[in-house]
């Protein structure tokens, strides 16, 4: 009887639900997700310990260890994409916020995120270059200016590896990673060359395990 009352509730509602839907359509987009600007950060508890976790990671960590994360993270990115469709790879999937992933970046595709990487890689490049010349960027470092386009396509998987490459090769032609000159994070504070080589690592690992989620998730629904 409590059953069958139940089910009687559950209708009624689903028809009220339905009613007011196709008097007022406005309403089925009440239901959309907001996300945070670009730029938000981290919630202050996550923040304080990511960068317990990085300081900790970095002082155990060393230039070679690091190189190696950098390119097994590449690895299993490159095994990741062999997994997903190719006509899936542009489209925009929104997932649960990662931790060290800002709330913006939770709806992108793997083609965006590729792209994130691509921009990243170039710039923790030239900044580790700089500051092994005694030279600090003048523009505050800022975590909306390396987000990415919704127009990018299949040209950035060349472009990432690219990236990539550059990266290690840059890495490997610099005799000492150890800087006196330091520039900031806007996350970290103000880091030596090998600060952001470290850095650089740690990142790939969080945006691997992103791009892994956003292709669990298309594969997911293409199952439906």
């Amino acid at each position: 009887m409590i059953d069958k009352q139940c089910l009687h509730f559950k209708s009624l509602v689903t028809c009220i639900m339905q009613a007011f839907r196709h008097i007022y359509p406005g309403m089925r987009n009440n239901t959309k997700t907001v996300l945070e600007a670009p730029g938000a950060g981290l919630p202050l508890i996550e923040l304080w310990i990511g960068r317990s976790i990085f300081q900790l990671k970095r002082r155990l960590g060393s230039r070679h260890s690091f190189c190696a994360q950098f390119e097994a993270e590449r690895k299993q990115i490159r095994q990741s994409l062999a997994a997903c469709p190719e006509d899936k790879k542009g489209e925009q999937v929104l997932i649960p916020r990662l931790r060290g992933l800002e709330d913006s970046s939770r709806f992108w595709s793997v083609w965006m995120t590729l792209e994130h990487l691509r921009i990243t890689n170039t710039v923790f490049a030239s900044v580790i270059k700089g500051l092994t010349k005694e030279q600090v960027p003048t523009k505050q470092a800022s975590t909306a200016d390396v987000k990415p386009t919704e127009s990018v396509g299949a040209e950035v998987e060349a472009a990432f590896e690219a990236s990539c490459d550059h990266y290690l090769a840059m890495i490997d032609s610099i005799p000492h990673l150890k800087t006196s000159a330091r520039y900031a994070h806007p996350w970290f504070g103000p880091l030596d060359g090998e600060g952001w080589h470290a850095l650089a690592a740690m990142h790939m690992g969080i945006h691997r395990r992103q791009l892994a989620l956003i292709i669990e998730r298309l594969q997911a629904s293409s199952r439906i």
